[in-house]
């Protein structure tokens, strides 16, 4: 009896300590600022599809996540030309994104003075297929979902699957926290001025971190 309550003990304690690395490994790889994290961060100011917008990118790391969990870290790592064309073509995607940040920084629209975000006026699935193409072209998010976090996991042996939950409660928390923190700071956006320096600063990051994927691919 004590032996097996004993053994209670430390498989619990082991898969507690997994789960929680899970949560930090998980928080220091999400919390970056990253085209992912900017569009949320815009969505939620902006007053447009924050809770779908949040859901795709958490649905999307849940997947990633798992995956890495199960092996695909193996399969990418097997392919690096894989991931020399998704660094292009990502880093082309984040480079044309910037620009249409860069123009909306220039010629601010009607739109602008509002809560109001170009891709709420073109819909739902726009928005969600941006968010989609931001969190799956991002050669980044195999590194480091994919790669890092499965091989971590994998490393724990029987509280891999631990580890994992760890890390996905990282992704909904943080995702949560910040598209509707980001929805709490929308007064400080009421004005031209306020959008246009977001902007800009969204058009340095976006082509910044897309020249860099295309001059490592």
């Amino acid at each position: 009896m004590i032996e097996r309550f004993l053994t209670s003990i430390y498989v619990t304690t082991t898969f507690l300590l997994a789960a929680l690395a899970g949560l930090f490994t998980g928080a220091g790889l999400i919390i970056a600022i990253g085209p992912q994290n900017i569009y949320v961060i815009r969505q939620g100011i902006s007053g447009g599809y924050v809770l779908p917008v949040i859901a795709v990118c958490v649905v999307s790391d849940i997947v990633l996540i798992s995956a890495g969990t199960v092996g695909l870290g193996a399969v990418v790592s097997a392919h690096p030309g894989i991931v020399s064309v998704a660094k292009i073509v990502g880093g082309l995607y984040l480079v044309v994104l910037g620009g249409f940040a860069a123009r909306r920084a220039w010629r601010p629209t009607a739109s602008s003075t509002t809560n109001d975000d170009p891709s709420r006026n073109r819909g739902l699935w726009a928005a969600l297929g941006t968010a989609l193409a931001l969190t799956w072209l991002n050669p980044h998010t195999y590194l480091d979902t994919v790669l890092t976090l499965g091989s971590i996991a994998n490393s724990h042996a029987d509280a891999k699957w631990a580890f994992t939950v760890g890390a996905c409660v990282a992704s909904i928390v943080w995702f949560l926290a910040l598209g509707f923190g980001a929805k709490k700071m929308a007064p400080m956006f009421s004005s031209v001025r306020a959008w246009r320096i977001l902007d800009s600063v969204i058009a340095v990051v976006m082509v910044g971190l897309g020249v860099s994927l295309i001059a490592m691919s």
